[in-house]
């Protein structure tokens, strides 16, 4: 497993203040997203997997198999065929490239890609009718739609179809695989849980959420970049060290989104505007703007302290959000969010560098790396 305390979480409020920190990473960046198509990268991974997600979800019994074909966005509400959309499709990409790390072909990996995105959408199911969020990838969610007990019984389903789908490979490698994924499994478990509770808190610290964070997103992300190559028969070593780029990988993803879930467009994301401000969520731009000392940040923590008390936001205006927006951003959140993000995916890059992969690999996993902090949704 990879070393999750390697590189420590800066303090918030050390950054210079008044300067314009952009969301992406260095220039380099961009220069290298020209060498790798990522959106065929992408594609690929969604083509390959998508069949085999299909024929896993067509196993349901009735009303499952077609719950579940609407949260994937492939009928509408009234069972007609919908062609929705499926996510970014990182984590299939993941898999499958991770595959040819041990010079297997992509094909390997598919079970695992199948495998890892059964479990995101378990996560994605019951995470949207724990927060109450009524919408996901501009559609309504499954619990609104088709009310809250077949969001819980699909999302069950599909976790144990994910198990499902590589114990039937009956290899040793399967064994393997499974087992790095339920590890995975439990940890974002204990993010979710740790998400719900710092709800109700005045104060998480900015190592509370980072950790957090690792669990909710990190751990899926590294296991979807070494889960192929375990199914093609990598050694720990490799396995771990692969891991350990989708965990910081996965810090770098969630920190963009924690920035995108207050200050994205929500035509881009299928969100609602401010977002994580309406769930009272202790992302990273609010707990390194409540950390970083000041009269913005003083002001803001009176501001949350009070809204704590309140029983809901049904009577706020979007003001009211932007307001609070605007002194996380004057705090320092936004900007160190910004670099946090950064510095993750720095991290992550850099653990490539301890595995032996034809170079090509390698590039895609960088722009894949890339594409994670630049992204708008």
């Amino acid at each position: 497993m990879p070393d999750r305390h390697a590189a420590g979480p800066r303090t918030p409020g050390t950054a210079t203040r008044g300067d314009s920190v952009p969301t992406v990473p260095p220039a380099e960046t961009a220069a290298r997203e020209t060498a790798v198509d990522v959106t065929a990268l992408l594609e690929r991974g969604r083509t390959l997997a998508t069949p085999v997600l299909r024929a896993a979800v067509d196993r349901l019994a009735p009303p499952m198999d077609t719950v579940a074909a609407y949260h994937f966005g492939w009928i509408d509400a009234q069972g007609n065929p919908a062609d929705g959309d499926g996510g970014k499709a990182v984590r299939p990409a993941l898999a499958v490239l991770s595959a040819e790390v041990t010079g297997a072909t992509p094909e390997t990996g598919i079970p695992g890609a199948v495998a890892v995105e059964l479990v995101h959408n378990f996560s994605l199911l019951h995470d949207d009718l724990m927060d109450g969020d009524e919408q996901r990838r501009h559609r309504d969610t499954v619990w609104k739609v088709h009310g809250p007990a077949q969001a819980i019984l699909v999302g069950d389903a599909l976790f144990a179809l994910a198990n499902e789908i590589l114990l039937e490979l009956g290899t040793a490698e399967a064994g393997r695989a499974t087992r790095r994924l339920t590890t995975a499994t439990r940890a974002l478990i204990d993010g979710q849980a740790q998400d719900i509770s710092y709800e109700h808190r005045d104060r998480v610290s900015v190592e509370e959420c980072l950790e957090m964070e690792g669990n909710k997103t990190g751990a899926l992300l590294a296991c979807a970049s070494s889960i192929g190559a375990v199914l093609g028969g990598a050694d720990e070593h490799t396995a771990d060290t692969l891991e350990k780029y989708g965990y910081h990988l996965g810090l770098a993803f969630q920190a963009v989104d924690d920035l995108l879930g207050i200050w994205g467009d929500p035509e881009a994301t299928g969100k609602q505007t401010w977002s994580d401000l309406r769930q009272r969520k202790k992302s990273l731009p609010v707990v390194a703007a409540l950390a970083a000392g000041g009269e913005a940040s003083e002001r803001l923590g009176e501001i949350l302290a009070a809204d704590a008390k309140s029983s809901g936001f049904e009577n706020f205006s979007e003001e009211e959000f932007a307001a609070r927006a605007a002194l996380i951003e004057e705090a320092g959140g936004r900007e160190w969010t910004a670099e946090e993000a950064r510095r993750q995916h720095a991290i992550a890059v850099e653990a490539l560098d301890a595995v032996d992969m034809p170079e090509r690999v390698r590039a895609a996993f960088t722009a894949l790396a890339d594409f994670v902090v630049v992204r708008k949704r």
